[in-house]
């Protein structure tokens, strides 16, 4: 093959080498880039569609800035697959979300070019805005440049940092990632003028010019004026509520011509002081037919064949917990009209879609805006209504003051459907719901249960239904159910009673949630041994079982508990009572497993739940360590008596 045959993403290891490729090559850079891309996550699975969006984009910013030395600071990280391509990742992008591998996300560790990590939505303009204090107090010269989605832009936090930085006034780029809806006039050759026009040093400079000539004026008439020329402006190119907030607004531009983008770039590069904001319009999953075709479909993908766009499918098993609770959820409301559900931003992932074709007028998609999302239930609850906050349990951190102020202090009947919590797989330790029992746990009047399977969960639904007494929370998982048989109608629980599922004598099991089936096989491998086991399912972190729990603490010598959450949960919940009621000073060993105190990387779930100590063959060396450790003490203890004991008779 001849040099001119070769692919051009061959020659680049670096943003460097793609500086040197002509802008009449960059088409064919983007191509091959999109190739490459569809050639990885057909194997691997991921987030396809908004990287396919960004290609020209990606390739423009690294080939007019000097990454790494410029720092750019992409949000979310879904679309920052075209980035790991071209910073040096690209011959490992087949590892992405596997075990070992790269993740799905920015993140610091992994590579210089990735300044800032991401996961979480809407953080990277106040990132960014740190990253340009900083420079300007250390007297650095790098640009900053903060992509953000336009879904994005639902967030407060967006418009917080966005506020601050007009008012900081520093060299700051945001990219404005519009590819779902429409928020300025469609692009047009009118409007690519306009925008490589005022982005250009002529018109900066007259813009300033501009403010120096008013400036000696008395304030109200330079603001008349000013206001006067942006407001005439913008009636032409848009975005009056972005220059309203400090900054200097740029578009809308075609996000796939590069023959726009480098230049408005390379101009914007040269810019002088403030905050600019550059608004491009994309195509989600450009390029690849299937993806323009069916966006949502192609947000994030499992193996398929790029052929045809077709997703691999597994064979049928149980159905998903988010499913079950779809439906369970969307039964109850056709039942009681004052039931309504928000989502943020997730109306298939949390399956409330389902809810939404059966109950349109009492679905809420509030956007990515979590906070908002509680407080709006808050709310809908004071005047009456059932309202169900179906938030992942990672994203629903976002919301931590809301829930304590608005819901748990006024002890609103909000309901809490905590999808995700646990370890997630591929999403890895961004996306893990390891805080929720910790952080609701310690909340006055919440209630917090945590269905074992998926015919718990319905009745973990009807029991939130019929609750009414404050804020109630339950958690399930990501992934399928255990194929138990499943009830039509969901039966509502005595609040804070658990139950036992076999009496033993030696060793108690209490188990909160999906941990239960390991318990389960762990108990059946420690009968083989002869150990006699209870196995109890607790249901509720708060309150406590108190019968239950004493009864366990008075009739076992060994207790241990099982959650899959962070330390601070309900393990801890347990030795507070245990230890109130005095059972820590008497013989009765105690055990807390939890997850670790640290962040589990990606993987299989399977071997997440093995690495953070939590399957049937963690729990049974627990049980025998906790065994073996009473014997060993015991066996020392002796022997510590009988050495005293030898010079008391020698002496007599």
């Amino acid at each position: 093959m001849s040099s001119s045959q070769t692919p051009l993403l061959d020659r680049i290891q670096r943003p460097a080498d793609l500086r040197k490729v002509p802008l009449a090559k960059l088409k064919r850079v983007a191509e091959e880039v999109r190739a490459s891309m569809l050639d990885s996550v057909a194997i691997t699975g991921g987030h396809l569609g908004a990287g396919l969006g960004v290609v020209e984009l990606t390739i423009a910013l690294h080939h007019v800035f000097d990454t790494p030395k410029d720092t750019l600071i992409w949000d979310v990280g879904h679309q920052a697959y075209p980035h790991k391509i071209l910073t040096g990742r690209r011959d490992r992008m087949k590892t992405i979300r596997q075990g070992g591998g790269l993740a799905g996300f920015t993140r610091r560790a992994e590579s210089d070019y990735d300044p800032f990590g991401a996961g979480h939505s809407s953080t990277s303009i106040a990132a960014g805005l740190g990253f340009a204090a900083g420079r300007d107090l250390l007297g650095g010269d790098e640009r900053v440049i903060a992509v953000i989605g336009d879904g994005a832009m639902s967030a407060g936090l967006a418009y917080e940092a966005m506020n601050n930085a007009g008012a900081l006034k520093s060299r700051l780029l945001v990219i404005l990632n519009d590819n779902e809806m429409s928020i300025a006039p469609p692009v047009g050759a009118v409007s690519k003028h306009l925008a490589r026009l005022v982005s250009g040093r002529r018109y900066m400079s007259m813009r300033e010019a501009g403010r120096r000539l008013t400036s000696h004026l008395p304030e109200k008439i330079d603001r008349t004026i000013t206001r006067a020329i942006t407001h005439t402006r913008t009636l032409l190119t848009g975005g009056t509520i972005f220059e309203e907030m400090g900054f200097f607004y740029i578009g809308p531009v075609d996000g796939h011509d590069l023959k726009t983008l480098v230049p408005i770039l390379t101009n914007i590069r040269d810019a002088g002081n403030g905050p600019i904001l550059l608004h491009v319009v994309t195509q989600k999953g450009k390029g690849y037919a299937p993806a323009e075709a069916s966006a949502d479909k192609y947000h994030g993908v499992v193996k398929f064949d790029v052929a045809t766009g077709v997703q691999a499918k597994s064979a049928p098993k149980a159905p998903a917990y988010t499913k079950v609770f779809a439906d369970a959820l969307t039964r109850e409301a056709s039942r009681d009209p004052r039931i309504v559900a928000i989502t943020a931003a997730m109306p298939a992932g949390t399956g409330l879609d389902i809810f939404a074709k059966a109950h349109p007028t009492r679905f809420f998609d509030v956007g990515i805006a979590e906070q908002h999302a509680v407080t709006f239930a808050a709310g809908l609850a004071a005047r009456g209504m059932k309202p169900f906050c179906a938030i992942y349990s990672t994203f629903l951190q976002r919301a931590y003051d809301q829930i304590v102020h608005d819901v748990a202090l006024q002890n609103l009947n909000v309901r809490f459907a905590i999808d995700r919590a646990g370890l997630v797989g591929a999403d890895g330790p961004t996306h893990a719901g390891a805080f929720d029992l910790a952080y609701l746990t310690c909340l006055p009047n919440m209630v917090v249960m945590a269905p074992s399977d998926e015919a718990e969960l319905i009745d973990a639904v009807a029991t939130a239904v019929a609750h009414d007494k404050g804020p109630i929370a339950f958690r399930y998982p990501r992934g399928e159910g255990t194929g138990v048989a499943m009830p039509e109608k969901g039966t509502a629980w005595e609040i804070g009673k658990g139950r036992i599922l076999q009496r033993g004598n030696n060793v108690a099991l209490l188990s909160l949630g999906t941990r239960l089936t390991e318990a389960c096989f762990a108990a059946e491998r420690l009968a083989e041994i002869g150990l006699s086991v209870t196995i109890a399912d607790a249901r509720f972190a708060k309150p406590l079982d108190c019968d239950l729990l004493h009864d366990l603490a008075a009739t076992h010598d060994l207790l241990v508990t099982i959650e899959e959450g962070s330390s601070g949960g309900f393990g801890a919940a347990v030795l507070h009572e245990l230890s109130d009621k005095g059972y820590l000073d008497g013989p009765l060993k105690i055990r807390t497993m939890r997850l670790p105190d640290s962040f589990i990387e990606q993987d299989t779930p399977q071997q997440m739940i093995r690495e953070a100590g939590l399957d049937a063959d963690a729990i049974v060396q627990t049980v025998l360590a906790a065994i073996e450790t009473r014997s060993e003490k015991g066996a020392r203890r002796r022997k510590s008596e009988e050495r005293h004991e030898r010079p008391t008779r020698l002496r007599t």
